[in-house]
């Protein structure tokens, strides 16, 4: 464990001596009794603890002054769960929540509790955290993933998930924000787990038990712009918010302007926290081009190695979003780059739609869902690596070159993009069947990170909506703000659409995007199509490998396309997809289509298997020539 200590000067309070503080803020119990407060209050000339516990009454507490802004101090008589707030310069009106809470039983503008995390009785020693390889990523929403959206209740579906295959559950953000439903993405109380889902012991219990069934979680977290609705950061300090960079969601968070320094030892301080005290396997980045960092070392290279130190012997991966695809996100410091282990590949889910949809407006405009991207996005990952780009009017991405293939998290589903639709309507809604099995084999079956968004394993019907609960004052530009960035897509600019537009603030949208699991067994053809995929990717030798670099590929038609994977002493495998009509070959001069010497290809897997709801699986290399189903994929082995 990572140990701060921090040494207060000599005129503060003269039995605080040298104390060892877990974290450089916030409220921690002390061994020998009592709760040790600490907080950055540059422009405040008093701070005070006040306590509202019911049923005790306890003095406030005036915090001695330090070098640098901060207020510290002891309660004595302060213990585990009371409840308290800040009161600054001595006013009523001025009495908040603690900035670095760890927890708000009545939300944001409510009194913070005390949280003693050394309760919670871990059963994870054996556990030694995870590695990019071999992943199979699952996006959840804990307030919609089960009927009753918390913690407790998506504990129960743990073992499921991994006898599904999944093997890393990415959570959605969870620090505490105003309403009753959210994304998380405009979280207000960075270290407090949102009350919603639970307590701070029930999202240990979980990835406890996530760990027990051999799952890993990491956690989605925002540090590239402020909250706004019940943000009291600027109460205590002006400082978090930059007067340098602008962000298109809110105020950037101050990492290079003046007195940057304390805010980065927040954010810092944040990552420790979920990790070291949540045992959390990692973290997912959102929108890292947005952290805007003019210091000698970036931010993204401090919060890896910060990340990485919380964790000690236990493995983490640092994923990343990064809509502009820059490399250097996960380039290794010593070539200039941030360290972080993955990034999101937005290529990968446009050209995807483009193909099983047909839909190629707004900014899926410079994808076509072609054979030859399909094939580049296998090898190179990202399609985009520095050439036009006209939907953006300028270039796009950086070169991929050296990097391994699991570097690259792919999806066809993930909660924007779902969002990002009239109706938030799954991708099996919007294709045909056998597309549909077409693309997931290609993703769970391809040398990248495949992700699955929740559900999206057995098809399920909810959609996945926008929704925000940010009270009245707000409800209309929140719904207008939304309608006007889906008009991007001219269908749903016209009028009869945006009145079909469900209102992001409406209980409705939030309700209706929750699971239902009975789906497992209503969709049991799709059900069993992930499993299969899952534990062929697991089980195989040659797909297991994720070696981009031993794959070749080439175009078969407008619509097919092979992949071929040199697994070695393995043997090959050969992966036929088709997105069309039934082809039919009878010269092919493509010698990727021969097989290995002495040997001849035989089914290993296809889509058109009568469990997944296909039509049945004939021979593809046939005395006639190649006979390739229509949206199908078909895995044949040399082996």
């Amino acid at each position: 464990m990572l140990e701060i200590i921090n040494e207060l000067p000599s005129d503060t309070a003269t039995d605080m001596g040298h104390l060892a503080r877990r974290l450089p803020v916030g409220a921690e119990l002390l061994p020998s009794g009592g709760v040790y407060s600490r907080v950055w209050c540059p422009e405040r000339q008093q701070v005070e603890v006040v306590f509202e516990t019911p049923g005790r009454e306890l003095s406030p507490v005036k915090l001695s002054r330090e070098i640098g802004g901060y207020f510290s101090g002891i309660a004595a008589e302060a213990r585990a769960d009371d409840l308290y707030r800040f009161r600054l310069d001595g006013q009523p009106h001025l009495t908040f929540a603690d900035p670095v809470s760890r927890f708000q039983p009545e939300g944001p503008f409510g009194p913070s509790q005390v949280v003693d995390p050394s309760v919670f009785a871990w059963t994870d020693d054996e556990w030694g955290g995870v590695e990019l390889a071999g992943q199979v990523i699952y996006e959840m929403h804990i307030g919609t993933f089960t009927p009753e959206g918390t913690w407790q209740a998506a504990r129960q579906q743990l073992p499921e998930l991994a006898r599904a295959g999944i093997t890393l559950i990415e959570m959605m953000p969870v620090a505490d924000f105003p309403g009753q439903f959210g994304w998380g993405y405009d979280g207000v109380n960075h270290f407090a787990p949102t009350r919603l889902y639970g307590t701070p012991d029930e999202l240990r219990a979980f990835i406890d038990a996530a760990h027990g069934a051999g799952l890993g979680v990491i956690l989605d977290v925002v540090y590239n712009h402020l909250g706004s609705v019940g943000n009291l950061l600027p109460q205590f300090a002006r400082y978090y918010s930059s007067d340098r960079h602008k962000s298109e969601w809110g105020d950037a968070v101050n990492f290079d302007g003046p007195n940057a320094a304390p805010v980065r030892e927040f954010v810092l301080a944040n990552v420790r926290y979920w990790i070291e005290e949540f045992h959390f396997d990692g973290l997912r980045l959102d929108a890292t081009q947005a952290f805007y960092d003019d210091s000698p070392e970036h931010i993204l290279g401090e919060i890896g190695r910060t990340a990485r130190a919380a964790a000690g012997r236990r493995g983490v991966i640092m994923l990343g979003e990064n809509e502009p695809q820059q490399v250097r996100m996960v380039r290794k410091a010593g070539d200039g780059g941030h360290g972080l282990d993955a990034l999101w590949n937005d290529d990968f889910h446009h050209s995807a739609v483009v193909r099983l949809t047909g839909r190629r407006e707004a900014y899926y405009s410079d994808y076509f869902g072609t054979p030859e991207e399909f094939v580049a996005l296998a090898k190179w990952g990202f399609l985009y690596q520095g050439q036009n780009y006209p939907w953006q009017r300028g270039k796009r991405g950086t070169p991929t070159y050296g990097l391994t293939a699991a570097t690259f998290v792919n999806f066809i589903e993930n909660h924007d993009q779902l969002a990002n639709s009239a109706r938030g309507e799954r991708i099996w809604r919007q294709t045909s069947p056998g597309r549909f099995r077409a693309a997931t084999a290609y993703l769970l079956l391809g040398p990248g990170t495949p992700m699955l968004f929740q559900g999206q394993e057995f098809s399920a019907s909810s959609p996945f909506l926008y929704f925000a609960d940010c009270g009245p004052e707000l409800a209309d530009d929140i719904a207008a703000g939304r309608a006007r960035f889906l008009a991007q897509f001219r269908a749903l600019a016209t009028p009869e659409m945006q009145a079909q537009l469900v209102h992001p603030c409406d209980p409705q949208a939030f309700e209706r995007s929750k699971l239902d699991f009975a789906e497992r067994q209503r969709h049991a053809d799709s059900y069993a199509l992930h499993r299969d995929l899952l534990r062929l990717r697991r089980e195989d030798p040659v797909f297991r490998q994720q070696a981009a670099d031993r794959l070749e590929g080439a175009r078969l038609s407008d619509d097919a396309f092979l992949l071929r994977f040199f697994g070695g002493a393995e043997g090959n495998r050969l992966l036929v997809v088709n997105f069309g009509c039934e082809l039919r070959i009878n010269s092919a001069p493509q010698p990727l289509l021969a097989p290995v010497e002495g040997c001849e290809w035989r089914i290993l897997w296809s889509s058109e298997a009568p469990q997944y709801g296909g039509k049945g699986a004939a021979p593809l290399d046939t005395d006639a020539g190649w006979w390739i189903p229509g949206e199908a994929v078909v895995v044949l082995t040399s082996s």
